[in-house]
């Protein structure tokens, strides 16, 4: 069918409900509106679906959660590991609970147990959950950081990590086999809980979650040192941080952790942000104010589901607040972790660092000095909770940390994703460990650069909607792979690392090599002066991203370095 027949289809079926029939009748007049919401099916990607709410084949709605859920239960019966069960979790947003209790109820009726939580949690806690309970899947209804007319749905496995290949390929077979909506499977919230079928967890989980974040902490008696002059502003970003973040704080002892009221309750709508992205400066508007006030130390921001830590800290020489990438947070729990753990003798035998192609290349002079072995993985971080698995399977070597660009790092292994709960307590551990030598965070990153090296990353995203949009995308990869640029301005480029074609190019002598990593839409272009850039479009949102990273001999250096990167590629789009 096409996307008029489909469009019809469903204001006729039986199978829609009145709402999404009503729903569909307002736009009946706008054709590109109809096109857009039923000219593809919302794609069942490897990390889940992610797409606008609302009706059509195109939209999150009760009927592609559906979809999605029995495609993944006839997976999990083709496994023969239903017995297993699976757990659910749900964050702040809009139709979160039902469509929590959409796949819940889906997975009952077809004899599949689940554990959802009573009520939003975060992300890196489904994790930990599936893997407590043993369960042999697990999934999450979040966008995530995408704006309030989002919502999403991510699959996980037994391991706690997102599914990758070659299962994740295996499940989206099995969910673009469901080619009709009636072959949903549902039954109804009484009967599954009469059955065993849907059963409700919560602080049980809670609790042993807080215990296991706790047991990352390297230094509790300097927390307790300063606890009474340490101050940290907190935002929750309307989200799911708010409950777990404030509590594993207290529960370590520090006493003045300031909570932004505006943004402490959960919110659908996200009123007070314009977008509910901690990368973004605007997010921190009422954190900044709030941390004036109160002349604090630090400001952290977690994203609505709790995976993605952002930070401003103070400066003392200017009085003013400095933001810090996700690349810049993460080095410096980095270089924390694997000081003290070396300094203490604590540091596992075979320790490894986790990152990704496109995180700072800072990571690997600090891997250096501490003799940890530095592994890149993909972008995702179910590539680094893949490591973690693969790690325990073949004693190969200790995972110590992980980190992305994308403001996500895990330190422990009791979540296989990105935790900000994590995140947030071993930034103000090292935050308590540098108050009392009376510095700050800022005063250790500027350390850390002159140790290491004026690393500067940068990213430049360009929104393409619609069908329009996901053509002129998939034109940009492919000038760029068929016509690879020689060089971007000032920068020669050296290799081109193509992870579609799974081909390393040097660009002086042709030789051609392996990337040695998993089939990747991306392209990633070696720069001379270990200067590199990389191109892929994201997997969660209709855009194409570029990242971007160089190391100079100063801020300054690094900085212009970086915006003349940046404006070349601005030119490829």
């Amino acid at each position: 069918m096409d996307y008029r027949e489909k469009f019809e289809f469903w204001l006729k079926s039986d199978i829609f409900d009145e709402d999404t029939r009503n729903e569909l009748l307002k736009v009946k007049d706008d054709e590109k509106e109809i096109e857009d919401r039923f000219y593809k099916d919302l794609e069942f990607g490897t990390g889940g679906l992610r797409g606008v709410i609302g009706a059509g084949t195109n939209r999150m709605n009760v009927y592609t959660v559906g979809k999605a859920t029995q495609g993944l239960a006839d997976y999990i019966l083709s496994q023969n590991t239903q017995d297993k069960g699976v757990a659910i979790a749900y964050d702040c947003r809009r139709m979160s609970p039902e469509f929590a209790d959409c796949a819940a109820l889906c997975l009952a009726a077809n004899g599949i147990k689940t554990y959802v939580f009573d009520e939003l949690r975060p992300t890196p806690e489904l994790s930990f959950a599936l893997r407590t309970l043993k369960c042999t899947a697990g999934i999450v209804i979040t966008a995530s950081h995408n704006p309030p007319e989002y919502n999403g749905y991510k699959v996980y496995w037994e391991d706690g990590a997102q599914v990758t290949a070659p299962r994740d390929k295996a499940i989206i077979d099995k969910v673009n086999a469901i080619e009709d909506f009636a072959m949903v499977k549902t039954m109804s919230k009484e009967e599954a809980l009469s059955k065993g079928l849907y059963n409700v967890i919560g602080k049980e989980i809670d609790d042993a979650y807080m215990s296991e974040l706790k047991k990352q902490i390297i230094h509790p008696e300097v927390i307790k040192e300063v606890a009474d002059d340490i101050k940290i502003v907190y935002t929750p970003l309307c989200g799911t941080g708010n409950k777990p973040v404030r509590r594993v704080l207290s529960e370590l002892g520090f006493k003045n952790v300031y909570v932004v009221k505006e943004q402490e309750g959960p919110d659908p709508n996200f009123t007070t942000l314009e977008y509910p992205n901690p990368e973004d400066p605007k997010a921190f508007t009422y954190a900044l104010k709030l941390a004036k006030e109160k002349d604090a130390d630090i400001i952290l921001a977690t994203d609505p589901d709790a995976d993605r830590l952002g930070v401003y800290a103070k400066d003392n020489k200017t009085g003013e607040y400095v933001a810090f990438t996700g690349n810049m947070s993460g080095m410096l729990i980095a270089e924390y972790i694997l000081r003290e753990r070396t300094l203490t003798k604590t540091m596992p035998e075979n320790p490894a660092l986790v990152t990704t192609i496109v995180t700072t290349n800072m990571t690997a002079p600090i891997t250096q000095s501490y003799n940890v072995k530095r592994i890149e993985v993909l972008t995702g971080f179910k590539y680094i909770g893949e490591q973690i698995k693969l790690f325990n399977e073949t004693n190969s070597n200790n995972y110590v940390f992980g980190l992305e660009e994308s403001y996500g790092c895990l330190a422990g292994t009791h979540s296989r994703d990105k935790d900000a709960c994590v995140a947030v307590m071993c930034l103000c551990e090292v935050a308590a460990f540098l108050k009392k030598q009376n510095k700050t965070l800022w005063d250790m990153m500027v350390e850390l650069y002159e140790k290491y090296g004026y690393y500067r990353e940068g990213q430049y995203s360009v929104t393409m909607k619609g069908k329009e949009g996901a053509d002129k995308i998939k034109e940009v990869m492919n000038n760029l792979r068929n016509n690879p640029p020689k060089e971007f301005g000032d920068f020669k480029v050296l290799k081109v690392r193509d992870y579609d074609l799974d081909k390393v190019t040097d660009v002086s002598t042709g030789e051609v090599t392996p990337t040695g990593l998993p089939k990747s839409n991306v392209l990633y272009f070696e720069l001379d002066n270990d200067c590199w850039c990389c191109a892929r479009p994201s997997g969660t949102e209709p855009k194409i991203k570029f990242y971007m990273g160089v190391v100079g001999n100063s801020l300054e250096d690094s900085a212009g370095k970086l915006d003349n990167l940046t404006e070349e590629l601005k030119k490829r789009v």
